[in-house]
């Protein structure tokens, strides 16, 4: 006798939805440390991991997370779903790499003009500040020849006491 009410099912899924955001944010902080191309596949995976779903009860068309269903049979052998959401998570992944593959593809161009570009002007920028006093031949002739240098720091303390 099934005792899970249709509300009782959406409740689990939404807090196992939750909690597994609340992994991947974890995930997300574990690995930003590592190299771009090494970090983002695998967030791609634990993303498959945590929110691939697999079929449980084909009649009532009931969905479980894969991984959880693959844990569970696994360490009680109490099922015969193992090899249907390894096969389910299997296949998320390949589609979710296969999608990061196209988004790579797409990106790896615009990256590379951008760079390109900003190595440009980080150049033109250089040659229009380049020293000014190598362009004049007779020396630097800017406003500041006529302005008096500035009066010599006490050695004590910066700070004026008024007197009494």
């Amino acid at each position: 006798m099934d005792t899970m009410t249709e509300n009782d099912y959406l409740i689990a899924w939404g807090l196992y939805a939750f909690a597994a955001l609340g992994c991947l944010l974890v995930w997300w902080r574990l690995t930003r440390f590592m190299w771009r191309w090494l970090r983002e596949p695998l967030r791609v995976l634990m993303a498959v991991l945590l929110l691939s779903p697999t079929i449980i009860d084909p009649v009532k068309e009931k969905f479980a997370p894969a991984v959880a269903i693959t844990a569970l049979d696994l360490a009680f052998k109490v099922g015969n779903n193992a090899w249907r959401a390894v096969s389910d998570l299997l296949m998320y992944a390949i589609f979710a790499l296969c999608l990061y593959a196209v988004f790579v593809l797409i990106r790896w161009p615009i990256e590379r003009s951008r760079k390109a570009r900003n190595a440009q002007a980080a150049a033109n920028e250089q040659a229009r500040h380049k020293d000014p006093e190598d362009d004049q031949p007779f020396g630097p002739a800017g406003d500041d020849r006529y302005v008096r240098p500035a009066a010599p720091r006490a050695a004590g303390p910066s700070r004026v006491e008024p007197r009494l």
